[in-house]
């Protein structure tokens, strides 16, 4: 990590700790100040938003139209504030760094940060960061640990594992590289290798830290409560794939402390992370989030939206002003007794890629997975993945022992009837290991493309 970036993360994070002691309406000013610093600079150097947000230079935030991520690329060249930079160009940045295996701690033409998110849900997302963004994105990342009362510094060097995506455009590996150094020497794992290397990797380092996909610390807490993983990390942190409760009590079984579950993106780095109470806190002094429904209002309390719209408040490069992600969220009522002004997320059920849209008695019905988290929480599975066929429904199932099969597939098939589906066509099947993606998360739910029957 070079040294000016290194105290510019570092002041940041000194600055934000005063901040957990502002009122609630002291945290309104600052993002009213941000919004319209944001604006400002949109306004006068992005076409495109002054397109977008034509008649409305003006109006509250609430009135002005989303941006989907599709809308955004289409329009790269025209959102970016800084005159020269080309989607092509950042393409082919992220192009050399997957092809050549270079550094994504390093920046692109001394001055530019890159990620691209894998395009799952849709299409695939190309986003920059100046240095002051970067610092910005890097400070809160380290904000969860300081949340969580981790201290680090000369005397306490926070000694990370992370076990993610190693792909070098993915935007945990351009933080993995740029946050290693004396204060934070950190091991990156692939969650792709295979478990016996990363078990004897992380016995070797011994970390303090523990952070990675919940699929791939599920895999890591049987290894520790079977005796062939021995650490102790003083942290657990889960990012980038829902945490389950049955999933979040197995991390606990295994390291004696409930996980923290820190809620995050490409687009907007941090957006929550809990406090030594458990009570996870949205960033408000950075990221503005509207949990609405389909039609676009916002939700209650309590009420799981359809939609995610962040506005990022710091960044500049390429402004991001109601931006719509899919994910399916809600806010928690009441405040923490920590005292933050943050307001509280509360459940975070995924995106809408994960729901099941299966026949139903009258029409169609979408199915939350949480239906079959109901079933397969209860039985001794140690990982599953539905995968939706034209034909219907193929769950894999990974176990230590042999499973009764037919038996779940009645189970489940009555759960998906309870839940407003007809009968459709479901095949268990008990696997040894399951798919993941390229970046080695291993989704809930993923549709299988036509003609193939492959399952890994």
């Amino acid at each position: 990590m070079d040294a000016a970036l290194l105290a510019q993360t570092l002041a940041r994070r000194a600055t934000w700790r005063a901040r957990d002691r502002w009122t609630a309406q002291r945290l309104r000013d600052h993002q009213q100040r941000a919004l319209r610093d944001l604006r400002r600079r949109a306004y006068a150097r992005s076409p495109f938003y002054r397109r977008h947000h034509a008649g409305l230079l003006t109006a509250p935030l609430h009135e002005l139209p989303p941006v989907t991520k599709a809308e955004l690329m289409e329009a790269f060249d025209e959102a970016v504030t800084v005159p020269g930079l080309r989607l092509a160009d950042v393409e082919n940045r992220l192009r050399a760094l997957t092809e050549g295996a270079r550094d994504p701690g390093r920046p692109w033409r001394t001055r530019w940060w890159v990620a691209a998110t894998s395009g799952t849900t849709g299409r695939r997302g190309v986003f920059i960061w100046d240095r002051a963004e970067w610092a910005t994105v890097l400070a809160s990342y380290a904000r969860a640990n300081d949340w969580a009362g981790l201290p680090v510094g000369v005397r306490h060097p926070m000694r990370m594992a992370v076990v993610s995506s190693l792909v070098p455009s993915h935007q945990s590996a351009a933080v993995g590289a740029s946050l290693a150094s004396a204060l934070v020497p950190t091991l990156r794992i692939d969650a792709t290798a295979p478990l016996l290397g990363t078990v004897t990797a992380l016995n070797d380092f011994g970390p303090r830290l523990l952070v990675g996909y919940a699929s791939a610390l599920r895999e890591l807490a049987a290894e520790q409560r079977a005796g062939r993983l021995h650490i102790a990390p003083e942290a657990v942190m889960s990012a980038s794939e829902v945490l389950s409760p049955a999933v979040a009590g197995e991390l606990a079984k295994a390291w004696g402390r409930e996980p923290f579950d820190v809620y995050a993106a490409t687009e907007t780095a941090g957006i929550a992370s809990p406090c030594q109470l458990r009570g996870r806190h949205l960033y408000e002094d950075l990221v503005v989030c509207e949990v609405v429904d389909d039609a676009g209002s916002p939700v209650a309390a309590g009420t799981t939206g359809a939609r995610l719209l962040v506005t990022v408040l710091f960044a500049r490069t390429l402004p991001l002003i109601r931006y719509e992600m899919t994910d399916r969220v809600s806010l928690a009522p009441g405040v923490c007794p920590c005292g933050r002004p943050f307001r509280l997320l509360g459940a975070v059920e995924g995106r809408r890629a994960d729901i099941l849209v299966l026949p139903g008695r009258d029409g169609t019905v979408r199915v939350h997975p949480n239906v079959l988290h109901g079933v397969l929480d209860d039985v001794a599975v140690a990982g599953w993945q539905v995968v939706q066929e034209s034909a219907g429904l193929r769950v894999l199932v990974t176990a230590p022992t042999r499973l009764d099969t037919p038996g779940l597939s009645t189970r489940l098939r009555l759960a998906l009837e309870s839940a407003g589906a007809a009968a459709v066509p479901l095949d268990v099947r008990q696997v040894h290991v399951l798919p993941r993606t390229a970046l080695g998360k291993t989704p809930l739910v993923r549709a299988l493309p036509e003609g193939d029957e492959s399952t890994s």
